[in-house]
């Protein structure tokens, strides 16, 4: 893949460059399967500051997505532009065929508010911090948009509340409260919520960044089989054992712009990109590690469980890395 920026013809239609050779569907995608969603082109202005770059994703029914970068790259401020929580300042999102166009200057009307709220429909967000409602249980928290934003029939909600409870491993909380909760039992709590809107796409604001280092574990497990059970997810996180393990594809952000884009082996473990390698050093903090060697290292550290014994010979050779698996 090339080291330059992506650019995109904006006299084309949108959506026609919206695909590019290193997006071909996950394995496990269905033969003929269309795209569930398209983001092409995004812009976003925070004044002077431009935050991202004509940003284009596409996504397959199925396929699980991470975004990497460095903190401030712009990951989060994309994810919020695909279901509108941000404005963006140029470009189009589809999710399932509703279509919505940046208008950053324009007010808009009751038609161009209820597709946003259709996209939202069809896009489920679970954020950092959890945002439960303190004053209902968790069984309460799960119910309540489906009745009153999907018009869901009472005992309907709670039945899929109740399933996607025991699908988080939480089924014996239904009636507590948040704040009885651990934060990674909130999490998974978050995590039930979003699946009980039925959304086409899940989206993951770096769900684990929150959590005490010991509770990472039981969410990324939640997420892991949620991927293997072919939920569509879009997921920014620095969880590199999670991109491994469940991503079809990887997206390397930079600077506003995704720079590499590829399945988990070649971004993680084959950068081409000068900037992707720099971003992995940084979980060895040393920079004579490139390439293969690098990836595994990062997700040795990441898995939590590795030991200098317990390393490959590729890791061996890399200066420091014993004191660094033993910190």
């Amino acid at each position: 893949m090339s080291t330059e920026p992506m650019s995109f013809d904006r006299s084309l239609d949108p959506f026609e460059v919206a695909r590019h050779p290193e997006e071909i569907p996950g394995k496990l995608v269905k033969p003929g399967a269309t795209p569930i969603l398209r983001a092409t082109a995004i812009e976003k202005h925070f004044g002077d500051h431009h935050v991202l770059k004509g940003c284009t994703m596409t996504v397959y029914p199925g396929e699980t997505v991470t975004i990497l970068g460095r903190s401030g790259s712009g990951k989060s401020t994309f994810l919020r532009c695909l279901n509108f929580l941000e404005e963006p300042t140029a470009g189009m999102v589809d999710i399932n065929n509703i279509v919505v166009a940046a208008q950053p200057l324009k007010r808009r009307d009751r038609a161009g508010l209820e597709d946003i709220r259709q996209l939202r429909l069809h896009a489920g967000m679970v954020f950092q911090e959890f945002n439960l409602f303190p004053h209902l249980s968790v069984l309460g928290n799960l119910v309540e948009a489906p009745i009153h934003v999907k018009k869901m029939d009472r005992k309907r909600a709670t039945e899929l509340a109740e399933a996607n409870l025991a699908k988080v491993g939480l089924s014996e909380k239904r009636d507590e409260y948040p704040s009885r909760l651990s934060g990674g039992q909130r999490q998974r709590v978050a995590i039930a919520r979003a699946l009980t809107m039925e959304p086409d796409v899940l989206l993951f604001d770096e769900p684990t960044s929150a959590l005490d280092p010991s509770l990472v574990g039981e969410v990324l497990k939640v997420m892991e089989d949620l991927a293997h059970e072919g939920r569509t997810m879009i997921v920014v996180t620095h969880e590199m054992a999670f991109a491994r393990d469940a991503a079809d594809r990887v997206y390397f952000m930079d600077e506003g712009q995704f720079i590499e884009i590829g399945p988990p082996e070649q971004v993680l473990e084959n950068p081409k990109d000068e900037r992707t390698r720099t971003f992995l050093q940084r979980f060895l903090q040393h920079g004579g590690a490139t390439g293969g060697a690098l990836a595994k290292a990062a997700v040795a550290i990441d898995d939590g469980h590795a030991a200098a014994g317990e390393v490959d010979e590729d890791l061996a050779a890399i200066p420091g890395l014993d004191a660094l698996l033993k910190d």
